[in-house]
């Protein structure tokens, strides 16, 4: 990675997607919130947080940030000048599919924009999308619903003509990556597990139907998929798929993902974005807030501790 050699620590190490020399950055479930305080998000330092990722990407010379979504609190037109205050001091281009806190939802006490302005702002236009960087086709898929769709869950799902539309495009795409919010089962597994140790911790929001998702993904050949949502880095593989779950900006352990491609597979990096106090902070926050922050928190730590958490280039 020339001068980024010793950035962060390996995350992952897979055998694909290989190619042209490709970089780019993942941030996930920023939060970006400017008029809330608490919580082990730390609402009070979203938008510092954010930004502290855009200031550090902005060195590392990337193609393309993108975002598996959640860029703010619930969806707030103000949080959203926020992020888009934040993103265009970037670099490079950014793209973004959304997480079920910026989509429409039946709680909602202020206006949240639909689907098609999220898509316009943060993407080619259209959701799903497919676009390119460098070398690598990028594919983006709305697993977070609308305002018709999902409006009472924050649970995802992939829809039937969405997956119809990820076999074509997949089809005739090279290398490629695919950005969706929600989680597969194997990741979300671990979540589920971890409540022989924590009984009384909450599943988070799931993926519904995954199977025919990963299937769509994997008959079109797709390489990598990353995620956001449980704000943990974590990887898995599911029907021939790999996965990998990006930490978030906002709470323990704030970070993103540093990840470049070359015709010997990809290599993705873990970037802390806080110093030892701010993470220590975060950690306290978190493992204190409730049964089920404290479980994610000794998740989130022992996966950090694992690094890296999976090396096919040494078949670890």
């Amino acid at each position: 990675m020339n001068s980024d050699e010793a950035a962060g620590s390996v995350l992952a190490r897979l055998n694909n997607p290989a190619g042209e020399h490709t970089r780019f950055a993942v941030i996930a479930d920023p939060h970006v919130s400017t008029r809330s305080e608490g919580t082990s998000k730390l609402f009070e330092q979203t938008e510092e947080h954010f930004e502290a990722a855009i200031e550090d990407i902005n060195k590392r010379e990337v193609d393309a940030v993108l975002s598996p979504g959640d860029l703010t609190k619930d969806g707030e037109p103000w949080n959203y000048d926020a992020v888009d205050k934040a993103v265009s001091r970037l670099d490079a281009p950014f793209l973004a599919v959304p997480g079920n806190h910026d989509v429409p939802k039946s709680r909602d006490e202020h206006n949240t924009a639909d689907i098609s302005w999220f898509a316009k702002q943060y993407g080619p236009g259209t959701l799903p999308f497919h676009t390119t960087i460098g070398g690598m086709d990028v594919v983006g898929v709305n697993s977070a619903g609308t305002r018709n769709r999902l409006f009472e869950s924050h649970d995802g799902r992939v829809t039937d003509e969405d997956r119809a539309w990820l076999r074509e495009t997949l089809t005739d795409a090279g290398p490629s990556i695919v950005l969706v919010h929600h989680n597969f089962p194997p990741v979300s597994d671990q979540i589920s597990a971890h409540r022989e140790a924590e009984p009384e911790m909450h599943l988070p929001p799931v993926m519904r139907d995954p199977k025919p998702f990963a299937d769509a993904l994997a008959e079109g050949g797709a390489d990598l998929v990353f995620t956001g949502h449980y704000h943990l880095p974590a990887t898995g593989r599911y029907a021939g798929v790999r996965e990998i779950a990006a930490p978030t900006t906002c709470s323990f352990p704030q970070a993103y993902l540093l990840c470049e491609t070359t015709p010997n597979g990809t290599v993705v990096r873990f970037i802390p974005i806080g110093d030892e106090q701010s993470l220590g902070e975060a950690h306290a926050q978190r493992t204190n807030e409730s049964t089920t922050s404290r479980g994610l928190t000794a998740i989130a730590a022992a996966r950090v501790a694992s690094l890296p958490l999976v090396d096919e280039h040494n078949n670890k």
